[in-house]
């Protein structure tokens, strides 16, 4: 059995959605399961070892670029490169309109979200078959009872993100035990203030954990240092591609973040991770895992220090 899974961003809901390739190869162990995504996210479904092969799209890029000619020369080469490809399901776990045009542009059977479940219910008119999927669930839950419920498979099977950390030169790595603090999201309100950011570098350096701070815009590595001027000790991550991000997650001792796929990479990751919710609320979309994951703080209440700590605590503990 061929398989297309269509899932392009963002980063969160790529992470949310391997589950859905370990589900299937315990249905299907045979399967062979390729996966279209937005090209700055193709390094996360190449973690796991059950994607066969990654399809990258641009249309983030495309779009701000349509009237130059490479432009359509890669939109030609993409249609061309899916094309080629029969598959038996096209299942796009997005319900998205980019989404679900990706998924008509495949050879196969299109299967996605009845229009009352998709994100854009237009969406679904362009699947073969649609699947009522309630959505007072989690992310993660509503993509595996999608797939479960397009290939006909039971959805009660053990959460499985199928990833590990890659192998990076250990010069890369901070030495000793750290905690990787993720301290930027894509809006501003849902960040947590830089003070309570530079009190729990300090709290965590008493305990004998080093804070790491990444930083991947010049605003987002400005906002990191001056975290890290409040908490001597703590040190600045050097710039990093998706798969050095996800080395050093993989070894950190905890990690701490605010609404990011970053933070949801931990989890996937199996790190000990605490998510911090200062503008959304984390019932459907927080960090979700068979580790030991944290939600704290929700829409209008964010997290105070000492209580990230006496979570943070349990953790290391562990």
């Amino acid at each position: 059995m061929r398989i297309l899974l269509v899932k392009t961003s963002s980063l969160g809901d790529v992470i949310h959605n391997l589950p859905v390739v370990g589900d299937l190869l315990r249905s299907f162990p045979d399967a062979e399961i390729d996966w279209c995504v937005e090209e700055a996210f193709a390094d996360i479904p190449r973690l796991h070892p059950g994607v066969r092969e990654v399809f990258p799209v641009a249309i983030r890029r495309w779009r701000k670029n349509l009237m130059r000619r490479n432009t359509w020369h890669e939109i030609g080469e993409f249609r061309r490169a899916l094309d080629g490809r029969r598959y038996d399901v096209v299942l796009d776990t997005q319900g998205l309109l980019k989404s679900a045009l990706i998924a008509w542009q495949a050879r196969g059977v299109r299967c996605g979200y009845a229009a009352e479940a998709a994100r854009e219910p237009f969406a679904a008119r362009f699947y073969d078959f649609t699947f009522v999927i309630p959505r007072n669930v989690h992310a993660v839950q509503r993509c595996r009872w999608l797939a479960a419920a397009a290939l006909d498979y039971p959805v009660d099977l053990p959460l499985d993100y199928g990833i590990a950390a890659p192998d990076i030169a250990g010069d890369r790595l901070p030495d000793g035990r750290y905690a990787v603090l993720f301290s930027a999201t894509s809006r501003d309100d849902k960040l947590w203030p830089e003070k309570r950011w530079s009190e729990l570098a300090a709290a965590l350096l008493e305990r004998g954990v080093r804070p790491v701070l990444p930083g991947g815009s010049a605003p987002e590595r400005r906002r990191a240092e001056r975290i890290a001027a409040g908490a001597p000790g703590a040190v600045l991550a050097p710039p990093s591609n998706l798969r050095e991000m996800a080395a050093l997650i993989g070894r950190a001792a905890l990690v701490v973040g605010v609404d990011t796929g970053l933070a949801h990479l931990a989890a996937a990751l199996r790190v000990p991770v605490i998510a911090l919710y200062v503008a959304t609320d984390p019932a459907l979309t927080g960090v979700y895992g068979a580790g030991f994951v944290r939600n704290l703080g929700a829409a209008g209440r964010p997290p105070a220090v000492t209580d990230v700590l006496i979570v943070a605590e349990l953790a290391l503990r562990r």
